[in-house]
């Protein structure tokens, strides 16, 4: 799955933490951003030169002074918002890991805070953006599934919500495709029963995706392969049933057709 442009509620939700400390800023002392030294600073000069970088796209180092306005004014209005900062500084450098650590300390401190429900979006978006395609390990996409219902069901009436929901199909539909192109390899393998669990799966936690009429063709394919075309004629009837103007249904049709006619002759 390839990286999506920055989501407008990732930026909507930081509106008021992009807001300049009210005191005025500091004095910089001179010192280029890329020349930090962790040494003490007041909050205004820490959270402006952040700001600063972030808005220079240095995101790294955006995300380390918003850090260190946690670390060393962690009583202070801006510290909160600077976790936030902090962690939404590392997903647009895509440090995803970094990230959700940061958005999980915030929520560790602040469990209750009204920012919770952008914490715990920022947290499914960085999974939901390290998807990777079906060829490879999923155990990110369901990492991604999990926070996007965690988040749905802890907040179900916000906006966050709202998104998670259409990222929720989207990853099924992803995860779907997995299973699918196991079940595949499997049939070029000739591991006929194996592709019937795989398909299966597919039809089963995944009824609402893309994949189930290809699923129920293979199936009949499978179940054909392996000498039960009572199985093979369920699919093919599901099929037609559910989706009968599909290739998949025609395909499944001829399949019947050829290979088991004194089935389908005794079914009429």
């Amino acid at each position: 799955m390839r990286r999506l442009a920055c989501s407008p509620l990732l930026v909507a939700g930081l509106a008021a933490a992009f807001l300049t400390p009210v005191a005025g800023c500091a004095s910089r002392g001179g010192k280029k951003p890329n020349d930090q030294r962790y040494i003490a600073r007041d909050v205004d000069t820490l959270y402006s030169l952040a700001t600063d970088a972030l808005d220079k796209r240095n995101y790294k180092l955006a995300a380390q002074l918003f850090d260190e306005v946690e670390r060393q004014h962690p009583y202070s209005i801006w510290a909160r918002r600077a976790e936030l900062m902090s962690a939404y500084s590392y997903y647009l450098g895509r440090d995803y890991s970094s990230s959700i650590k940061s958005a999980q300390r915030f929520l560790s401190i602040h469990p209750g805070n009204r920012d919770a429900p952008y914490a715990y979006y920022l947290i499914a978006v960085d999974y939901y953006e390290q998807i990777n395609d079906v060829t490879r390990d999923q155990k990110v996409t369901q990492s991604a599934l999990d926070a996007l219902g965690e988040l749905v069901r802890r907040y179900p009436d916000t906006k966050y919500a709202a998104d998670a929901k259409l990222k929720i199909d989207l990853v099924n539909d992803h995860l779907a495709g997995k299973e699918m192109e196991i079940g595949r390899f499997y049939q070029r393998r000739g591991q006929w029963l194996a592709s019937v669990i795989r398909f299966r799966v597919v039809i089963d936690q995944y009824q609402t995706t893309t994949h189930v009429p290809e699923a129920l063709e293979r199936l009949v394919e499978s179940n054909l392969a392996l000498g039960v075309p009572a199985e093979a004629e369920k699919a093919a009837a599901v099929l037609g049933a559910n989706y009968p103007g599909s290739k998949w249904y025609e395909r499944a049709y001829d399949l019947m057709t050829k290979r088991a006619p004194r089935y389908l002759d005794k079914k009429a």
